[in-house]
């Protein structure tokens, strides 16, 4: 529901400009599924690198859920979705658009991912905690860079939700790592060895950071669209 009433909200202020959705990205619908297509793919195979690694190094294995049913889907999928279109409509979309358009569009994906960064230190619960605020300022930032990137280039909101649907969908609906508490796989195991320093470097940083790095290398010769 939340992603109807911000799309609503979109194209009423493109409106007032005397533009249309077109202007963020409603539009090619072959292009666009194409780019939703490889955006969830890749976003998610990284979430399966990640967690398995995760399991490899604490010495357990992923089990199905008994308990996990449709109803649980529908509602995991709902709170993912419209968690990420929250997000996406919020941070890219409109703002976004107008920012590019007043700054530039380095600046204004910098800009974007600062702000998403920041975002994160309340939605994650971590403000006045400063070396939790920093690892949450970097990765989301960065995360949010990827995503803002996406946009630029693509003009298109399609990408950026692609992108960060497969991860949190993922990441929460299939690991059960998000507040949604259990979900389709499990950690089994009686005991869990606990994660060095470097495993856990590269599992919760270097992972994430070189989806981030081959997202903007692999639009990086795409020209920038948004704006236009």
């Amino acid at each position: 529901m939340i992603g109807v009433i911000l799309l609503v909200l979109s194209w009423l202020l493109l409106r007032f400009e005397g533009k249309s959705l077109r202007a963020i990205g409603f539009n090619q619908p072959v292009k666009r599924s194409a780019e939703f297509a490889w955006g969830i793919l890749l976003a998610s195979a990284f979430v399966v690198v990640q967690f398995l690694l995760i399991a490899y190094f604490a010495g357990f294995e992923w089990r199905l859920n008994p308990d996990f049913n449709l109803r649980d889907v529908l509602l995991s999928a709902r709170w993912n979705v419209n968690s990420v279109l929250f997000e996406e409509f919020i941070f890219r979309g409109y703002l976004l658009y107008k920012t590019i358009s007043m700054v530039g569009t380095g600046r204004g994906c910098w800009l974007s991912a600062a702000a998403f960064g920041i975002y994160h230190w309340f939605s994650y619960e971590v403000f006045g905690a400063p070396v939790q605020m920093i690892y949450v300022f970097v990765l989301t930032g960065m995360f949010g860079l990827m995503l803002a990137h996406a946009f630029a280039k693509t003009g298109s909101l399609f990408l950026p939700v692609a992108l960060h649907l497969g991860w949190n969908l993922t990441t929460g609906m299939v690991f059960s790592n998000g507040p949604l508490g259990e979900q389709l796989l499990i950690p089994f195991q009686a005991e869990m060895a606990v994660l060095s320093v470097v495993q856990q470097l590269l599992t919760s940083i270097a992972i994430p950071m070189v989806l981030v790095g081959l997202v903007i290398w692999l639009l990086h010769y795409q020209p920038s669209r948004s704006g236009h």
